[in-house]
């Protein structure tokens, strides 16, 4: 089989891939460009693709051979699943793998906000720590304080678990709520919306992005916000206003952000780098070497499968290939 990989991938992952396939590697740790692209997958069998690679109708028309799509990723906004489903390919993702190192990064940028670390140590590199005073660099704390959820899939779980190291008080919205034994066992309480954004100090976004969670936080909801609270977005970028971020932390409404992903990746919104209030990140949720290697065999277990015309593990439109 002709196989095409559109990222650099731990070697681990091309051998496996290897094993009997002609494989195109990018081999270069950038996205390939969509001329790139549409210039690869023409005599391709199967394509592990990228978060950054849009999966459209020309895409799909300039690979007429393609029988399996393996997207490294979770999210799968980037795939028009409607058109391949059309054309009988297997598409699948790769959940699970990265549960707890999005969660790791969460967490993290829960404190680095809270304790404004990023902030101290830019401040502390150009000279200005010149001694200890009792109200210089003041962050708040994080123990004990209420932490909202939106989105309890597998990392907004794992999340939870993490944030009762720190007895945090834990409410949650979800588009479909737990079962009450459940809410026990993890220790969260069920809210609406709006009393979630209220009454929270951190709010946490875990959810795709779809119609219904594109601009979940926007003007309206920031508003609501405490202004002690702090967002954090390690979910999609879309789901939050970032311009409307933008004016809430110019004007103080909250108190702080953390993102690691942006509405125009990678592009972010004008006056937001210059802001101390809000950190920054590259698109890091899963970024460790043990999650991408994991990643990477996943989606190759998937599209091996996929080429040999078994259900992939993680197929996403196999009920509707086969209807």
């Amino acid at each position: 089989m002709n196989i095409l990989v559109s990222g650099r991938l731990p070697e681990k992952v091309m051998l496996r891939l290897s094993k009997g396939n002609a494989v195109q590697d990018h081999g270069e740790d950038r996205p390939m460009t969509r001329r790139e692209l549409l210039d690869s997958v023409g005599d391709k069998d199967g394509f592990l693709c990228m978060i950054t690679d849009k999966i459209d109708e020309e895409l799909l028309n300039s690979g007429p051979r393609l029988k399996m799509i393996a997207n490294l990723a979770v999210g799968f906004d980037n795939i028009d699943i409607e058109a391949v489903t059309a054309r009988g390919i297997p598409v699948s993702n790769t959940p699970g793998v990265l549960t707890n190192a999005t969660a790791d990064l969460t967490f993290a940028l829960i404190l680095a906000t809270a304790r404004r670390l990023v902030e101290g140590d830019k401040r502390t590199r150009a000279g200005d720590f010149r001694f200890w005073a009792p109200l210089l660099f003041l962050g708040r704390d994080v123990s004990e304080k209420t932490l909202g959820i939106i989105g309890l899939g597998r990392i907004g779980r794992a999340v939870v678990r993490r944030a009762r190291g720190f007895d945090m008080n834990i409410l949650y919205h979800n588009r479909r709520r737990i079962k009450s034994h459940e809410e026990n066992e993890l220790g969260i309480k069920y809210v609406d919306l709006k009393t979630l954004i209220e009454q929270s100090d951190f709010i946490s976004l875990h959810v795709p992005l779809t119609d219904e969670t594109h601009h979940i936080i926007g003007n309206k909801e920031l508003e609501m916000m405490k202004p002690e609270a702090y967002l954090i977005n390690t979910s999609r970028g879309p789901v939050v206003d970032e311009k409307a971020l933008f004016r809430a932390l110019r004007k103080e409404t909250i108190a702080g952000a953390g993102l690691d992903v942006y509405e125009n990746e990678p592009s972010v919104t004008a006056g937001l780098k210059e802001m101390d209030n809000v950190i920054l990140l590259p698109h890091v949720g899963s970024a460790t070497i043990e999650t991408r290697t994991k990643m990477g065999l996943k989606a190759s277990e998937n599209l091996l499968a996929g080429l040999r015309g078994e259900r992939p593990p993680d197929c996403l439109n196999w009920e509707n290939l086969n209807r």
